[in-house]
């Protein structure tokens, strides 16, 4: 039997153009069909966003700081690294860490898509997921840098990884000056998730 288009409503000429409402939008559409839970859905969110995180990514560094040999194994097997410290599956599954150094300055980008290391760094932010993000970090990664306010010295040599659904990258930003005294889990507090995709440094206590 023919199909009358007129008879039925389909989801994308409901939703508004604002993304944040057409979220919302979608999130009761797909709730009043029940294919979603949204209690499910609200705790999913809160894991990620406040219970993973960048936390996970951040105990990393910091041990990766404090722990010489942790390091040396870390930048030779991240994977298996991360993995014993319970940071491992989906988006997480190949890791490699880029280490910076006051010579060379590692920045992420997923030129593609969106690739990101879910269990180290939690939900990937809006801009990581740009066009703009993902076109200039490879033609222009100096002045992208310098919008997120890091401005490196000349003698940096600046290089940008394009993380893939094979690989995902931590980038281990440079420890700050004057933090020789503190704990590892004070230094936790000092690694934020920019300075872990390579668009930001560890602040400065």
């Amino acid at each position: 039997m023919p199909h009358d288009h007129h008879n039925h409503e389909h989801p994308h000429t409901l939703l508004p153009s604002d993304p944040a409402l057409r979220v919302k939008a979608l999130e009761t559409l797909l709730t009043r069909k029940g294919l979603i839970d949204p209690a499910a859905l609200d705790e999913i969110i809160d894991t990620y966003e406040n219970k993973i995180g960048p936390k996970n990514g951040a105990h990393v560094v910091a041990k990766a700081w404090t722990d010489p040999e942790f390091r040396a194994a870390l930048l030779d097997d991240a994977t298996a690294v991360v993995s014993e410290l319970g940071y491992y599956g989906r988006q997480g599954e190949h890791m490699v860490a880029l280490e910076n150094t006051p010579d060379v300055h590692n920045m992420v980008v997923c030129t593609l898509c969106s690739c990101y290391p879910w269990p180290l760094l939690g939900i990937p932010p809006g801009w990581y997921k740009s066009d703009a993000y993902r076109a200039r970090s490879v033609r222009e990664p100096r002045k992208v840098l310098a919008e997120f306010g890091v401005t490196l010295p000349e003698d940096t040599a600046v290089r940008v990884w394009d993380s893939t659904a094979e690989v995902r990258y931590l980038v281990i930003p440079q420890r700050p000056k004057g933090t020789e005294n503190l704990s590892e889990a004070d230094l936790r507090a000092l690694v934020t998730r920019d300075s872990m995709i390579g668009c930001g440094l560890a602040v400065q206590p």
